[in-house]
């Protein structure tokens, strides 16, 4: 029997990863949160005090770099050279080093062939901005989740604030819609919504409606396989 894939693409702080780690955990599949993966490489490169814009110092640190995942109690962990930098990884600095990041060609292909293999090992449930276009365009469930700027500003906003961080709702939207046009019109992969994928805007969606609406397209989609 052959494994399922489920390829989950949408705009930063659309929820991608808290709804796709609830999905997986409910249906037993593993969860692959492909942005932590560029958020390690961005601060691997912030940390050697490269900036986001030089593509040539970007494409130096990745020889040095050893990317794992582990997975405890159901949670990813991602290790950079060993160093879990799980929360390391979350802040608004680092997402904007992996915005950068993920726009070099060199990066991208680096993590192509590990993200690939882990798609052949087991059932998967993988988010990001070019799963189901770029890196899994054969899976046969691809979801597009989004929601408007505005609603994943507020949410962004409280979890930053119940984080402890001293940030505005302006300078969230701002930050959001700054990272939405970076996105969707760099030359390397773009975000776009797969022709074949199923658009679900969670704007006036809670948490839970929107796993369940996950789930739901998921289950359907796979019995349509069949």
């Amino acid at each position: 029997m052959g494994y399922i894939s489920v390829a989950i693409d949408g705009p930063s702080g659309a929820g991608k990863s808290t709804v796709a780690r609830a999905a997986a955990a409910q249906l037993g599949y593993v969860y692959v949160d492909t942005g932590a993966m560029y958020r390690a490489i961005g601060l691997a490169v912030c940390r050697k005090g490269i900036s986001g814009d030089d593509t040539a110092g970007i494409v130096s640190v990745l020889p040095e770099v050893e990317l794992a995942i582990r997975y405890e109690d159901g949670a990813q962990h991602i290790l950079l050279c060993g160093e879990d930098v799980s929360e390391a990884i979350r802040t608004p600095e680092i997402a904007k080093y992996a915005s950068k990041v993920s726009a070099v060609p060199e990066v991208r292909q680096f993590l192509l062939d590990t993200q690939r293999d882990m798609a052949k090992n087991g059932n998967i449930l993988m988010d990001g901005r070019d799963i189901g276009t770029v890196i899994l365009p054969d899976a046969p469930v691809k979801i597009f989740l989004t929601a408007s700027a505005e609603a994943r500003a507020q949410r962004r906003y409280l979890e930053l604030c119940e984080k402890g961080q001293q940030v505005t709702l302006d300078e969230v939207l701002r930050d959001i819609r700054q990272r939405d046009h970076q996105d969707m019109t760099r030359a390397v992969a773009p975000l776009r919504q797969a022709e074949d994928a199923v658009l679900l805007d969670t704007s006036a969606l809670t948490l839970e409606q929107s796993i369940q609406a996950v789930l739901r397209i998921i289950r359907e989609k796979t019995e349509e396989n069949r």
